[in-house]
């Protein structure tokens, strides 16, 4: 039986994140040879048809111009460094009109920058590489700006930069292809599994906070270093040479939040990997993770992702060992 066909377009800006690119290009073209059919199209446009330089001094082809990409199921923006001097206004009208037009958007890495400036994301739920969160945030507070790898939001598909594009086509396959595909998708690419938009960035605290915070920095730190055997707050004030209070003052200014649940958070994080990468047995991550007990555990697991481990894992896909028809497919 004949598929659906989806057809993308991918609109590089200047110093676009090849990475991104590909990430987001690969899974569609595995979709391919998967089904045994061209299930997805897709194309690399500019505003003027010529090639544009990634990051990496790179160039792409064929590239093709922005007004002869035709009809598409996602256009998506593809930013990558000093994305601001890339955006121009012509730029910004045609993405305009692509949304007069209906036309469903997207952004990989920084390109969202180029559809918060058209004002194409306002009132939307949206992802941007974590690098640039905080001048969004302030530049542009009619979004919904997260911390997540992508948000998929109506007809708004963003993503953060690196890999992160690989996990929302991944999605993107599965609610077209179904679970089974994608699963074939990943164990080809070496993906362990796939995320989804529950899965957030890692935002490094340096640049939730800026390199002056040098003591909330190595209280972290000392959290991270005692993961499996959790510290308390005054062996971390005494480890540190700051008060208890100091230490309360710090986190919640700077991160709004109390040490405490900090602790928690980080040590919950931990445990998901653990999950979601390894086979340990719960009781055994119960305890790298510092929880008193696996009915202690699971309550603070359910309380932060809505689902207890067992049911977490039970997510991780299995492994299919070979490709339609029996057949490996190849990468």
């Amino acid at each position: 039986m004949a598929l659906p066909r989806s057809k993308f377009a991918f609109l590089t800006l200047p110093r676009y994140s090849m990475i991104a690119l590909s990430n987001a290009v690969e899974p569609l073209r595995m979709a391919n040879i998967i089904t045994g059919q061209g299930v997805y199209e897709w194309s690399i446009a500019s505003l003027d048809g010529a090639p544009v330089p990634a990051s990496n001094g790179l160039q792409l082809s064929p590239t093709i111009a922005l007004d002869t990409v035709g009809a598409v199921d996602i256009l998506f923006v593809c930013g990558g460094v000093d994305v601001q001097a890339a955006v121009s206004p012509k730029m910004l009208a045609a993405l305009k009109r692509l949304a007069e037009r209906r036309v469903p958007l997207g952004a990989l890495c920084t390109g969202g920058y180029a559809l918060a400036k058209a004002g194409l994301l306002d009132r939307y739920r949206a992802t941007i590489h974590w690098e640039n969160l905080s001048a969004l945030r302030e530049e542009f507070p009619r979004i919904q700006l997260s911390d997540q790898l992508f948000s998929i939001d109506r007809d708004r598909f963003t993503c953060s930069g690196g890999v992160a594009p690989l996990d929302l086509m991944l999605n993107l396959v599965e609610s077209k292809l179904g679970a089974h595909v994608s699963q074939l998708i990943s164990e080809q690419f070496i993906v362990d599994r796939v995320r989804s938009d529950r899965d957030r960035q890692y935002v490094p605290l340096r640049a939730q906070i800026g390199v002056s915070h040098e003591s909330l920095i190595k209280v972290a730190q000392l959290m991270e270093e005692n993961i499996e055997k959790p510290l308390s707050l005054d062996e971390i004030a005494s480890a540190t040479g700051l008060s208890r209070r100091q230490i309360e003052r710090l986190f919640k200014r700077h991160l709004n939040c109390v040490p405490k649940r900090y602790y928690l958070q980080m040590r919950l994080r931990r445990a998901r990997e653990l999950l979601l990468q390894t086979s340990m047995p719960i009781i055994d991550i119960t305890t790298a993770c510092g929880f008193q007990s696996p009915p202690h555990f699971s309550r603070c697991y359910r309380a932060q992702f809505g689902c207890p481990p067992s049911a977490e894992r039970q997510t991780r896909p299995g492994k299919t060992p070979a490709g339609p028809r029996g057949e490996p497919a190849t990468a």
